[in-house]
């Protein structure tokens, strides 16, 4: 059980998402929830509060009688489920739901604590709300995905609840839950805030941080194939640059490789044999880049991937509607905490190193197809009659393809703005489609990466190698060849390269 009373941590967050672990609000958080709502009540009373008794957006110069109150959120809800596009998975609306939840605990947004209750049921219960992809543009939150949400939570709407779509109305009559209460604020706290954005977000981090270890980890078993020099991974060498991330991933593949028998040492094979005849080296005297430079490509990666995760954990742990109630200074402040920038900048540069990972993952998959590269595997790793058969040429193209793909969906959405709502939000982040451009944009390097693993596995089946390959390699390569036997004559790749994907998905590369 999670308790949402301190800031949630990326840890906890994976295990209500993805391990569907419960959450309960803990004591303190209850009483901010409950007292903050209080406070609202009583402030708002002859005052001029924004979303309360006012209009919303460009209306808000007009008033609201206080007996239209819950008809103006009721309203407000309603009227902004107009989301399209394909519909959200479950494990994005979960993070989705959580994001949203841990907001309102912090007891900054005036709500009734049913509605935390509520989200609370809906997680625990597996009960996922139907919410569509293209909805808000990331400047007054992500209004109309959240509005699907809050749609839900007042009892209407659907759900997908035991594989089925089915009413909302329906589901919380079997198993007895009773909607949110709409008193003041409440459709517009659901709604006005980055949780969209965020929950996926968060989601993205998950799956880039386990694709940046598969793809370490293949960088190094592609070092010990052709047996590489190993100083390019050297701590001396890397501790000379001063990027973290650098120092990093290269600490990363020499602990890999530690036991390897295959990578060679330069010291012992060029600088202590006596080369001053030799006018020639048959063998390339460093690798090329995609090999050697590993560090230094995937070091901005990591370091990315810390930033994202650092401003996307600041925002799930913020309150991020407007207006801010604050109980103790006992004022409500209006401002723009709904506003997405931060998160839509990051979901762009995540984008762009996750892209770079592909683009590394198809040319190391090109050096081990091509043997005028590597000079020691057939063409295409063909382990058959070259001519008659093809081995893994027709799974490059996709490889290629792919990663084309994610150059082009690498343009950036944080300065594609366009105003709108009658200009009252005339400059936007974009940053729920930043964040699904780059879930896109991650799936398409596990595609990627599941054949350079296929690749990688073919080349190990030719070479034979088993008995010198680092314990690290082998450890994950005997699960791998289960679902990937050698291709000895051509068949139907693409079932076993799909099935790649999915465990490089579900497994990590270093336990």
């Amino acid at each position: 059980m999670i308790n949402l009373e301190k800031e949630l941590t990326l840890s906890e967050f994976q295990q209500v998402v993805f391990q569907r672990t419960r959450v309960e609000l803990g004591v303190e958080a209850r009483d901010r929830i409950i007292q903050s709502h209080q406070f609202l009540e009583k402030f708002s009373r002859n005052k001029i509060i924004y979303g309360v008794n006012t209009g919303f957006g460009p209306m808000a110069q007009y008033r609201v009688a206080e007996e239209d109150s819950i008809n103006l959120q009721l309203n407000l809800i309603r009227s902004h489920a107009t989301g399209a596009g394909a519909i959200l998975s479950e494990v994005d609306v979960r993070a989705l739901m959580l994001a949203r939840l841990n907001t309102l605990s912090l007891g900054k947004s005036g709500i009734d604590i049913s509605v935390a209750e509520v989200l609370i049921q809906l997680i625990n219960l597996e009960i996922t709300p139907l919410i569509f992809e293209h909805g808000g543009v990331g400047a007054s939150g992500d209004l109309v995905q959240l509005a699907h949400l809050a749609l839900v939570l007042i009892g209407e709407g659907e759900v997908f609840y035991e594989g089925k779509r089915r009413d909302t109305e329906e589901v919380f009559r079997q198993k007895n839950i009773r909607p949110a209460k709409i008193t003041i604020r409440e459709g517009l706290a659901i709604m006005n805030g980055t949780s969209a954005m965020t929950g996926l977000g968060l989601v993205n981090i998950v799956h880039a941080k386990r694709l940046l270890d598969w793809s370490v980890f293949c960088s190094s078993v592609i070092n010990e194939i052709v047996k590489a020099y190993d100083d390019h991974l050297a701590e001396e060498l890397n501790r000379a640059k001063l990027h973290k991330g650098q120092q990093q991933i290269a600490e990363l593949m020499r602990n890999h490789l530690k036991d390897s028998g295959l990578t060679r040492s330069r010291k012992e094979e060029l600088y202590n044999t006596d080369h001053a005849n030799t006018e020639m080296f048959k063998e390339k005297v460093q690798e090329y880049y995609s090999l050697r430079c590993v560090p230094q490509v995937l070091g901005p990666v990591m370091d990315t991937l810390s930033q994202t995760t650092k401003i996307l954990l600041e925002e799930v742990n913020s309150a991020n509607d407007n207006p801010i109630i604050d109980v103790k200074t006992e004022q409500v402040y209006h401002g723009g905490n709904f506003h997405g920038d931060y998160i839509s900048l990051e979901m762009d540069k995540l984008r762009l190193v996750m892209t770079k990972t592909s683009m590394l993952a198809e040319r190391q998959i090109n050096y081990l197809l091509n043997p005028k590269l590597n000079d020691i595997l057939p063409a295409f790793v063909n382990a058959s009659k070259l001519g008659l058969n093809f081995g893994m040429q027709g799974a490059q193209f996709p490889a290629v393809s792919t990663t084309a793909e994610n150059q082009m969906l690498s343009n950036s959405m944080y300065v594609h703005s366009i105003p709108n709502n009658n200009d009252n939000q005339d400059i936007v982040s974009m940053g729920a489609n930043s964040a699904m451009m780059t879930r896109k944009v991650i799936d398409n390097c596990y595609e990627v990466l599941a054949t350079e693993m296929a690749t990688i596995l073919q080349a190990l089946y030719i070479l034979q190698y088993d008995n010198r390959l680092s314990s690290a390699t082998t450890l994950k390569i005997k699960d791998l060849k289960k679902i990937f036997p050698q291709i000895k004559e051509d068949r139907v790749l693409y079932k076993d390269i799909q099935n790649l994907k999915i465990y490089l998905k579900t497994h990590q590369a270093y336990d």
